[in-house]
Order: structure tokens, then C-alpha cells, then sequence
């Protein structure tokens, strides 16, 4: 749960209008200590206002394409929402359970790669890394 986070300067600082759905959808995603997937936010922000599906994925893709929220794939077709590194959130890689769906945030320090070094030795442009790691929860290993 992030309570340093300030939606409203997040959406201003990326040039975006501030909504209220935009920053319904940004508390839901910062609110979280895990991804969640697109489904997943419409049905929480259901139970307390009245939004449609569509308008939920349309605000993801514009959070997604300013940088403020992060699309994480599940290696198939369905993806998860964090929220992107900001200076209250560091980088982190993701745990994935291939039998139940379930997504969590690994720590910083849990899997550390060095991002730094790869940009100098790799010839092109890199605009981000994500480091998923795949298996069994202890949920599903019982």
C-alpha cells in the first residue's frame, strides 16, 4: 500500500488532466501490494463507483503509455498492473504462479540485475527491463 504516493501531482507531472476515474484507477494500482489485473481493478472500483470496463482499460493503456504504471505479462495473452518505478516505488522483479495466476512483487534486493551494465555492452535502445520470475506458490504447493 502506498500512502507517499500523490496521484494527483503524478497525473500532473506526466501532463495529464486529472479525473477522477484517473486517479480512482491510480489509487487502486498504488494501493495494492501486488499487481492486479485489468479485470481485477474494474471490480474494485465497481463496488465503489459507477465506471465502465472499457473507460478502465483506456485509462491503463494512457497510464501505461506516460510511464506511470507499469504492463507486466504473465507470458500469455493476460497482463498485470503495477505501479512504474517513481521515487516511492524502486524496481522490482515479479514472482508468477503458473497454476493459480497469482502475481507478487519480489523485493529489490530479492534478484538484482544490473541494468546499468547492460545498457553500456547492448548496442540499441533499452526503455525497460522486466524481470518475471515463474513457479508454484506455497498456496499452490500444498
Amino acid at each position: 500500500m502506498c500512502d507517499r504516493c500523490d496521484y494527483e501531482h503524478l497525473l500532473n507531472r506526466a501532463g495529464l488532466d486529472v479525473t477522477d476515474n484517473r486517479v480512482r484507477v491510480l489509487e487502486v494500482v498504488g494501493n495494492n501490494n501486488y499487481p492486479l489485473s485489468a479485470g481485477d481493478i474494474y471490480q474494485t472500483l465497481e463496488r465503489t463507483c459507477s465506471i465502465n470496463r472499457v473507460t478502465v482499460y483506456r485509462i491503463l493503456d494512457l497510464l501505461v503509455s506516460r510511464g506511470l504504471v507499469d504492463r507486466i505479462s504473465t507470458g500469455g495473452r493476460a497482463f498485470y498492473y503495477g505501479m512504474a518505478p517513481n521515487e516511492n516505488h524502486r524496481p522490482h522483479p515479479h514472482f508468477y504462479c503458473k497454476r493459480c495466476g497469482q502475481m507478487d512483487c519480489l523485493t529489490p534486493e530479492s534478484l538484482n540485475v544490473n541494468s546499468d551494465t547492460l545498457r553500456k555492452t547492448f548496442p540499441g535502445r533499452i526503455d525497460k527491463v522486466e524481470i518475471r520470475v515463474d513457479g508454484l506458490c506455497k498456496n499452490c504447493m500444498k
